[in-house]
């Protein structure tokens, strides 16, 4: 009868040892916040600058004493590899590991069918990269957009082409992406309405290596302009190559997608005095300078093109969760709503459809370096 008691007792301390772990596990709050992005494959510099952006941002917030009410926050980055039944199994994996908010996609072919499949979850996703106009007009309440626009951007490139390089005529080649053939078509239009001859808008494949054949009609139409709209820095860096060795004499102009320093790292001279558009960002603010800092000593790398928008969004999203004091999305959107702060990559503040507003620069290749050289907005070279 002893023995039983004392079994009896033991087992009692055992179960309320147990319990009281299990209460402590509990008790410890996570915010957990997911990345999509190509972590993989031909686009992996910008998934990994977007990846990293995110990480960034949330050192950031720990450093500031983290966020009342969670005892950590964690990140989790999906790869989608840029492919849209990826992204959706991305999202899919995300709203599994409990994920309240999103930082992604890259590729807006990626970004429009993840999001919808975290709005049925009601998950809030910011993209630091996608700019296709159909990602905030499909009547999503919780898509935020930081970076700007294709139907902002195309017409910005046109002006430049006409009221500053002179332009008569160009020839346009996109591949086929959402993104990318969308700014294309929308530059063609903007071009035509301004009355710049397009000689001809062509198509490649996403993975070509061989450019040859449409370099060749590029070269017989003598465009004054040469528009290049890939979905990368590495493809955009390998068109440049080819268009000098074949001797395209033209202006080169990229877009968004090409500004990064993988472009001058990969084609070198073959880049020098290229154009290309991207957000306008005040590399003077002290929000910028502190980013680049903690980015160079996290990856031992200059920043990549959409890394601090990534660091806005991710940003973005905490301060709203800090504010509302909940991961309730309802609540954290008004809050996202209510942001005016200054980013690293320009001051950030959201409008009611999710977009963030854009103001584009033009950038050029001077001595291996993007240097800016005009802006939108003002009209004025810098």
């Amino acid at each position: 009868m002893k023995r039983l008691l004392a079994l009896i007792a033991a087992l009692a301390v055992m179960t309320m040892v147990l319990t009281g772990c299990g209460e402590e596990k509990a008790a410890e709050k996570v915010l957990k916040i997911g990345t999509m992005s190509p972590l993989t494959g031909p686009y992996a510099a910008d998934g990994n600058d977007i990846r990293q952006g995110a990480e960034i941002a949330i050192e950031v917030i720990k450093e500031q004493g983290g966020i009342e009410g969670f005892d950590d926050i964690q990140i989790f980055p999906q790869d989608t590899a840029c492919d849209p039944k990826q992204a959706v199994a991305a999202a899919n994996k995300l709203i599994n590991d409990e994920v309240t908010g999103v930082v992604g996609a890259y590729c807006s072919s990626s970004t429009i069918p993840a999001s919808e499949t975290l709005a049925e979850e009601n998950i809030i996703m910011l993209t630091p990269a996608s700019t296709s106009p159909k990602v905030t007009e499909r009547g999503l309440t919780n898509m935020f957009r930081t970076c700007g626009r294709d139907d902002h951007q195309a017409p910005a490139a046109v002006k430049f082409m006409k009221d500053v390089a002179g332009v008569k005529s160009i020839f346009i080649v996109d591949d086929k992406t959402t993104y990318s053939q969308g700014l294309a078509e929308g530059v063609a239009a903007a071009a035509t309405a301004a009355g710049i001859e397009v000689k001809e808008h062509d198509h490649v494949n996403q993975g070509d290596k061989d450019y040859s054949a449409v370099l060749t009609k590029v070269k017989a139409a003598n465009p004054d302009l040469f528009y290049i709209s890939l979905q990368n820095s590495a493809t955009g860096a390998l068109m440049m190559i080819q268009a000098k060795r074949m001797g395209v004499d033209a202006i080169l102009m990229g877009q968004d997608a090409v500004y990064h320093p993988k472009l001058v790292e990969i084609a070198k001279s073959a880049a020098e005095g290229a154009f290309c558009t991207f957000g306008a960002i005040d590399k003077d603010a002290e929000a910028f300078k502190t980013f680049v800092s903690k980015y160079k000593a996290k990856s031992g790398n200059e920043p990549g093109a959409y890394s601090a928008y990534a660091f806005d969004s991710a940003m973005a999203y905490l301060l709203a969760v800090k504010a509302a004091g909940t991961t309730d999305a309802a609540k954290v959107r008004a809050e996202i709503l209510k942001l005016d702060f200054t980013g690293a990559s320009k001051q950030v503040s959201y409008q009611e459809n999710g977009d963030s507003g854009s103001n584009y620069t033009v950038y050029q290749v001077k001595d291996g370096k993007f240097v800016p050289y005009w802006n939108s907005l003002s009209g004025e070279k810098y």
